[in-house]
Parts: C-alpha cells; sequence; structure tokens
C-alpha cells in the first residue's frame, strides 16, 4: 500500500511540474505541490525531490523521447550511482506520466516556441473585375486572399490582399524560388 501512495504521489508531483512548466498553471508553486502531496517530507527533501524530477522531465520533453529512448534513458537513469539518478519505482512512474502526457507536452513546447502569429486559414477567388472606380470596363481578373492569422488563445488578425495578373506571376515566381532553396538544403542533408 505504500508503495501505491508513492507512486500516485510521484504522479501528482509530475502532473504538477507540468501544470506549471508546460501548460502555463501559475497557481501551482513548489510550496503548493509539497504541501498538498508531501506534507511530511522535509523542505529539503522535497525540493531535491522536486528538482531531480523536473530536471528528468525536461530531458525527456526536450528530446520528445519515443517508447524506445525513453526505456534507454530511465535504465539509464535507474543505473547511476549516488542518487543522481532514480528509484525502478520512479522510472515506472515517469514512463506511464511520459506515455500519457507526450503529446500535450509537446504541443506546448512547440506552442511557447512560436513568436509570431502563425497562419490559421487561407481563403482565396477569383473575380472578373468589370469597371473601374473612372467608369470604364476592364474585365479583367483579380484574385482576392484572405488570411487569417493567429496565436494560441489571443483572437484572430484578418489580413486581405489582392492581386492582379501581374503580382499573382511575381508571387508564384518568389514561391518558386523559395521552394528551389529549401529543396536545395533538403537534398544535400
Amino acid at each position: 500500500m505504500a508503495d501505491a501512495d508513492g507512486v500516485k504521489a510521484l504522479s501528482g508531483l509530475l502532473s504538477g511540474i507540468a501544470q506549471k512548466a508546460y501548460y502555463g498553471n501559475s497557481d501551482i508553486t513548489e510550496d503548493l505541490l509539497k504541501s498538498e502531496i508531501y506534507p511530511d517530507m522535509s523542505q529539503e527533501e522535497f525540493h531535491a525531490l522536486h528538482e531531480k524530477m523536473r530536471g528528468v522531465l525536461k530531458s525527456i520533453a526536450t528530446a520528445d523521447m519515443d517508447q524506445t529512448q525513453l526505456e534507454a534513458f530511465l535504465t539509464a537513469q535507474t543505473r547511476k550511482q549516488g542518487g543522481g539518478g532514480v528509484s525502478s519505482e520512479q522510472a515506472a512512474a515517469l514512463g506511464r506520466f511520459w506515455k500519457a502526457h507526450r503529446v500535450r507536452i509537446r504541443e506546448s513546447l512547440l506552442a511557447q516556441s512560436r513568436w509570431e502569429p502563425g497562419l490559421r486559414s487561407m481563403n482565396w477567388r477569383v473575380d472578373l473585375q468589370t469597371a473601374s472606380s473612372r467608369g470604364s470596363t476592364s474585365n479583367t481578373p483579380v484574385a482576392l486572399v484572405e488570411l487569417e492569422l493567429g496565436r494560441n488563445g489571443q483572437d484572430s488578425e484578418f489580413v486581405c490582399l489582392e492581386f492582379d495578373e501581374l503580382k499573382v506571376n511575381q508571387v508564384l515566381k518568389k514561391m518558386a524560388e523559395i521552394q528551389e532553396g529549401i529543396d536545395s538544403i533538403v537534398h544535400h542533408s
């Protein structure tokens, strides 16, 4: 029963660390985790455990370890001498935690690494402009593009662009140059 309580407490600690570090929950503090999960542990012991688990979880998350990598890493951690590693029970709890939270932590890390707004959607159409503001008829095609830009958790910003045939061809030429640049980098690696 004591082992089950220890695993449950460690899972709670890992969840608290993830809440603070990866999910942006600033209400979670080291003191709160200690008082709620490990009230009988000394502050020094808890701080050491907290820092060890935070460091191990950070290593796992930063490397975005798959199951094979995780098993090898945790095996190496259990074999460390001098208290720097983790116990087999801690390794098992870390493995279960990472299996359950990997996708969400990865998405959080990706979202935190984006500084600029991302493209959420793009709509376009081609209209035939039949008259200008001066009253003359032209029958020229016009491409209308609407971009929805935004960051996670924020409202979108919409940008509307209008292109004549010359501008569309210029954009297509630039996109082809970008694709050639990407292809040359990818094929040389």
